[in-house]
């Protein structure tokens, strides 16, 4: 699906509705060829990061320097950045976020960040409250490393742009502003990012030993395209042209109806994307999904270690095909895999065992690897260090 040359290339950008660069797809740590999580969705109206772990900036220019030299056009510039979607609070998925904020702001950076994160029902109250965080909370709380980044220089007055830190309690929708250091709002809603009309952002609770969530990004159906052809040879106004395409049906004086309906192609569905973070298999709300174009999910361990998985609420390359089969995604990316691993085709090989009655697609996810959604469907490019290849 990679065209042979630029013209081609960038008539297909025109038709991508969302593409997904997975920065990272080790576990807890890195090896030689795998970094730990991080990634980016790019849609027509910004950008989000999904995770930020260790040496996320370093692995984010370097793909923006890949794309600068095999794929011209397609840029992902840190201003187009809106917001941040943490998964949980496991370093291998915040490590690299404090640093990568400091280095906007040495570049000038101007518009507003939005950060956003699940915490627990405790936590929460407390912090309502104005009480401390709790004892009982796990080190890798959210709120414990928001705090000490603030303390940091992790504010809107120290970095030069707004920045905007939000909790959830996820399961209860439940949301929190903890921009200021020693005081907290609750909110009527999750915000989403500025400016963003046509895709939002929603919350999955997921199952892990700490406060965790996955994370979609849905994109609304568009109406299909106008029959301009059909207008102009009925020798129409720009009124009635303009009626037509707003919904409305227009009365001719001759007494014929044209219907809005009739002059416009199959309405462009809803796309979907889900990244998991850390969790265990069959989580509530991500098996409960009726339909999916894409579920990005870890697969910590192989399904020989089902019993590690289990204790440390983590995923098999089966479980996460599942897990994909109760929401009925059309696309599964296998990532997120342990450093002891040495063949990532073990695990896709796993799973497209438990998908093989199914019209399931799976692949297993590189570092720098780009997923284009298209009206077309989905198409999995695959890093091979002189370009992309489908």
């Amino acid at each position: 699906m990679v065209p042979p040359n630029p013209d081609s290339s960038a008539e297909l950008r025109r038709v991508i509705q969302m593409e997904l660069h997975i920065l990272g797809t080790s576990s807890a740590r890195p090896t030689g060829k795998r970094q730990v999580s991080g990634s980016l969705i790019h849609c027509d109206e910004g950008i989000a990061v999904v995770d930020a772990g260790e040496g996320f900036q370093t692995r984010y220019a370097e793909q923006r320097k890949r794309l600068k030299q095999f794929e011209k056009g397609t840029t992902l510039r840190s201003s187009k950045i809106d917001v941040v979607c943490l998964t949980h609070g496991h370093l291998d998925h915040t490590w690299g976020l404090l640093p990568w904020m400091h280095t906007m702001a040495l570049d000038r950076r101007e518009s507003p960040l939005l950060i956003l994160g699940p915490t627990s029902s405790d936590v929460f109250d407390a912090l309502l409250s104005g009480r401390d965080i709790p004892d009982s909370a796990p080190s890798a709380e959210l709120a414990r490393q928001i705090r000490a980044w603030q303390a940091l220089g992790a504010t809107s007055e120290e970095l030069g742009y707004e920045v905007q830190w939000v909790l959830g309690d996820v399961h209860s929708n439940r949301w929190l502003d903890i921009s200021l250091s020693g005081q907290s709002i609750e909110l009527d809603a999750m915000p989403q990012p500025a400016g963003w009309k046509k895709n939002r952002l929603q919350p999955l609770g997921t199952l892990h030993t700490v406060p965790s969530c996955a994370w979609m990004f849905e994109s609304k159906g568009k109406a299909g395209k106008f029959d301009r052809l059909r207008a102009a040879e009925l020798k129409l106004s720009d009124s009635q042209k303009a009626q037509l395409s707003s919904g409305q049906d227009v009365h001719l004086e001759d007494g014929t109806s044209l219907k809005a309906a009739e002059f416009r192609g199959d309405e462009r569905p809803v796309k979907r994307v889900v990244i998991s973070g850390d969790t265990a298999e069959m989580s509530e709300q991500m098996s409960s999904l009726s339909t999916l174009d894409v579920l990005v999910h870890e697969a910590t361990f192989l399904d020989e270690a089902q019993e590690w998985a289990d204790k440390f609420l983590h995923s098999t390359s089966t479980g996460a095909a599942r897990t994909a089969r109760a929401c009925n995604a059309k696309h599964l990316v296998l990532t997120h895999f342990s450093a002891r691993l040495k063949d990532a085709n073990i695990p896709l090989n796993e799973a497209k065992k438990v998908l093989s009655d199914t019209d399931t697609a799976v692949t297993s996810a590189h570092d720098g690897d780009r997923i284009q959604l298209s009206e077309s469907g989905v198409t999995h490019l695959s890093w091979n260090g002189d370009g992309w290849s489908a």
